[in-house]
């Protein structure tokens, strides 16, 4: 289902309604600090610092006004009953309650969000499951005296409006209904009153468990394990599976012994020794725990294998050349040298005495290349290489990236050592 990205609500009052029947919309960022008023304008109590909304379907709805004063004074929580009228540069509300000269702090209430402070700035998943947004406004409807959330504005329009530009730039709204945006329980985010922006549970779950990885490392550790904890176990394998290693590293910690078991039951040994190899020793032997002892020693096996270093993976086959050396000198070099042909892709450039790696030269590059040029204008410095400690992770990760058919292995002054091949590594 794809997101209302651009409303189909009028973005005016409409006059012509009878009074019972008009309604307006309004974008929290317009009205974010602006005066509240006892029965007119000139009689200020304070600043609209928030609006407070009660989670109920389908649409939240306003319970009341918010407002700070600082200086150790208290709070103020002015009930929706009591909002008079909402203008331009004024929110109009009743007298506090008889015998009081102020209203009462504000004392919070369970299902209860504040827009500015849990809703601006929030991160949210967008409805092709591919990006991560942040909502920048939030915009209500009021009618009839009621105030709803209808959506969200992920446009830049929010910090313009907050400013008084937004007319001046004209860019226009991203919106997405509030019916695409529901906010996680809060028994899912944690001991915290904070309430992250998520799709429907049904929704995160059928997103592709790749496309889910990739939102879940944009996202806060409460948003993540808010979103990873309404996850079946195969899904949740699947995507920490595909998670990079900050991730896997962040949702492990904060999972309870009874949903690791079972996730990890759902995930190969290659994909548990993936995983292990970049996880903290103390959760590894707390992983290691739930696991049948036989699968953990092929576990281990396949880590050691990976903690091989590189030196014992390099070979000494390969050619090297001087940086003055001619191109045709250098095709005449290879030819002389009785090297197998499937074994040579790069000629490596170093100095004569210290065996410095300069540069590589591709032999594609060297066959094209006219006779007499010099091996210092056709090579590619600096050199992607493997450092001689490096494991085999490691290195399997420099070829992944790179998609080199050949790695040189160097020490730590930079000395070519050895070269490691793709088909023997992997």
């Amino acid at each position: 289902m794809t997101p209302q990205k651009n409303s189909q609500l009028p973005k005016k009052p409409v006059k012509t309604l009878p009074p019972e029947e008009a309604y307006q919309l309004l974008f929290f960022s317009e009205m974010a600090r602006r005066h509240v008023c006892v029965g007119k304008v000139s009689n200020r109590i304070g600043r609209l610092d928030d609006l407070v909304f009660k989670l109920t379907e389908p649409y939240p709805e306003a319970v009341g006004l918010y407002m700070e004063f600082g200086w150790g004074k208290p709070t103020q929580f002015v009930p929706w009953e009591n909002v008079i009228k909402i203008d331009d540069d004024a929110i109009l509300v009743a007298p506090p309650p008889e015998g009081l000269e102020q209203y009462p702090p504000f004392q919070d209430q369970p299902g209860w969000i504040l827009v500015g402070e849990h809703l601006m700035g929030r991160t949210i998943l967008d409805m092709d499951g591919r990006t991560v947004e942040v909502v920048d406004d939030v915009q209500m409807l009021q009618s009839k005296g009621r105030m709803l959330i209808v959506h969200v504005d992920i446009s830049f329009n929010g910090f313009l409006r907050k400013w008084g530009l937004a007319k001046i730039f004209g860019l226009k709204d991203n919106l997405i209904s509030w019916r695409y945006v529901q906010p996680l329980s809060l028994e899912d985010v944690g001991a915290t009153d904070a309430v992250s922006l998520s799709l429907t549970r049904k929704q995160v779950k059928d997103l592709p468990s790749e496309d889910l990885a990739d939102a879940l490392e944009e996202l806060s550790g409460d948003e993540q394990q808010a979103i990873f904890s309404v996850l079946d176990d195969e899904k949740a394998a699947e995507t920490l599976v595909a998670a990079e290693p900050r991730t896997q590293r962040q949702l492990v910690a904060d999972l309870r012994k009874e949903k690791a078991k079972t996730i990890l039951a759902q995930m190969s040994v290659p994909q548990l020794a993936d995983l292990f190899s970049v996880l903290p020793h103390d959760d590894v032997a707390k992983l290691t725990e739930l696991l049948p002892p036989e699968e953990t020693q092929r576990i281990n096996a396949i880590i050691s294998a990976y903690e091989t270093s590189a030196v014992s993976l390099m070979s000494d086959d390969f050619l090297t050349a001087g940086k003055e050396m001619t191109a045709v000198q250098a095709i005449e070099l290879i030819r002389k040298s009785a090297t197998d042909p499937e074994t040579i892709s790069y000629l490596y450039v170093i100095t004569p005495r210290e065996k410095t790696l300069l540069g590589v030269v591709d032999l594609r590059e060297l066959i094209l290349a006219a006779n007499e040029t010099l091996l210092a204008d056709i090579m590619a410095a600096p050199v992607v290489a493997a450092q001689n400690d490096d494991t085999r992770d490691t290195i399997e990760e420099l070829f992944t990236k790179y998609h080199f058919r050949m790695l040189p292995v160097v020490d730590g002054r930079d000395r070519l050592m050895g070269i490691i091949r793709y088909n023997d590594l992997m």
